[in-house]
């Protein structure tokens, strides 16, 4: 015979059931960054169980005892209604109906149940069906006329709850569409991400292919014939090796290029990227179309610059709109990013100290107001590229006279 199976704790038997099915309610709002709390704010509708009785019946014995006993039950019935898995999730909303109508001869507060259990079988139905629920209120709804008749309700009691429940079913299922919608639009802006950046990865190692494999190859001849001609003519030895040294500067200046360019950020795609961050978080953007033939030499630090800025405007600014502006002024470019949040920056975090310092290496200059309460405006001037002086290297040579060290 088997060996007997060990039976489970009842600690642990509970916290598996309350445990989040992957395809649960409350295992949903996790992964769209929310605490879990959140779903506990819809207990703030129970609040009906304790005002019901002011509107008859009164606070008696009765009451007290049928509320202590039901209402820790609707709350684990609430609880387990957000973690089931969605195609268990209906047996816990039937039974807050099943306690709201068995209670409701006794206890008007129980109309109070039976709606949380109609809201909540939305949940369990199709995202995109809403005729199974609504045939499933329907059904509800007349067995909370017959109870409500045989228990001697008014009328009024029979239009409203039914008519309540649904009412808030629908709102919650279209809420709950629209939410699914959203997500489904996150991750296929994710996807696209995704592949964008491999294609680019796979682009670069192309074209470092394209650009390496032919003179690393004839690197890699040259010096061969440069080691076997060593002791029989060391003239043609050296002029091999000169050769792959020139080869040698040349692939290394070309890499340099590629590199450079790789690493330049594009000011229009920079725009596109604050405009989806910032109105992502509810602040209208405005910007003017980029001025044509914007030197590239100017389109990486000024894009570096709207990056930094609009990060903080949507971490810090509390604004409701930011506008941009880019036009040609004492011989350079001037871009002005002007928001209407919270103002008062008083220190210069790591972000725009940094920015500071990339402008002013470029012989530019960086303008910050920023009184409290009316907003920040952040000015960055840099000159065209034929009137800012050569940048130096490491060294304090200019680039454009620094000798080429070898590789």
């Amino acid at each position: 015979m088997p060996p007997a199976r060990a039976r489970m704790p009842l600690p642990d038997r509970l916290r598996r059931w309350f445990a989040p099915a992957p395809d649960s309610a409350l295992a949903q709002t996790l992964r769209r960054g929310k605490s879990g709390w959140s779903e506990a704010v819809h207990l703030l509708w129970s609040a009906w169980i304790f005002l019901t009785p002011l509107f008859g019946g009164g606070f008696g014995l009765r009451w007290v005892l049928l509320t202590a006993l039901s209402y820790p039950l609707f709350l684990l019935l609430y609880l387990r209604a957000l973690v089931a898995p969605a195609r268990r999730l209906q047996p816990a909303a039937l039974g807050m109906v099943a306690l709201g109508l068995g209670l409701l001869p006794w206890y008007p507060s129980a109309v109070t149940y039976f709606v949380f259990g109609g809201v909540m079988l939305q949940v369990g139905c199709r995202r995109t069906a809403l005729l199974p629920y609504l045939a499933q209120v329907a059904v509800l709804g007349l067995l909370y006329l017959g109870v409500a008749w045989w228990a001697g309700y008014p009328w009024q009691m029979w239009v409203w709850v039914p008519v309540m429940t649904l009412i808030i079913g629908i709102i919650v299922h279209v809420e709950d569409a629209a939410q699914q919608r959203e997500d489904m639009l996150r991750l296929s802006q994710e996807e696209v991400r995704r592949l964008a950046a491999s294609a680019e990865r796979e682009r670069i190692g192309r074209d470092l292919h394209d650009l390496l494999g032919h003179t690393l190859s004839l690197i890699a001849l040259k010096l061969e014939l440069a080691r076997k001609l060593g002791a029989r003519d060391p003239a043609a030895a050296a002029a091999h090796v000169a050769e792959a040294e020139r080869v040698a500067r040349q692939a290394l200046a070309e890499v340099r290029s590629a590199v450079s360019g790789i690493r330049a950020a594009d000011l229009a795609a920079e725009l596109a990227a604050a405009r989806l961050l910032l109105e992502s978080a509810g602040v209208a953007f405005a910007a003017p179309p980029l001025p044509q033939a914007l030197p590239p030499a100017l389109q990486a630090p000024l894009a570096l610059v709207l990056r930094e800025a609009a990060t903080n405007i949507a971490r810090h600014a509390r604004a409701r709109a930011v506008r941009v502006a880019l036009r040609r002024e004492d011989g350079g470019i001037v871009l002005e990013i002007a928001d209407d949040g919270r103002g008062g920056v008083r220190t210069e975090g790591n972000g725009l100290a940094g920015m500071r310092e990339r402008v002013a290496a470029l012989g530019g200059r960086l303008a910050l107001v920023s009184p409290p309460g009316a907003g920040t405006r952040l000015r960055v001037w840099l000159p065209w590229p034929e009137d800012r002086p050569a940048a130096a290297t490491p060294d304090g040579v200019p680039a454009a006279v620094a000798p080429e060290q070898p590789a």
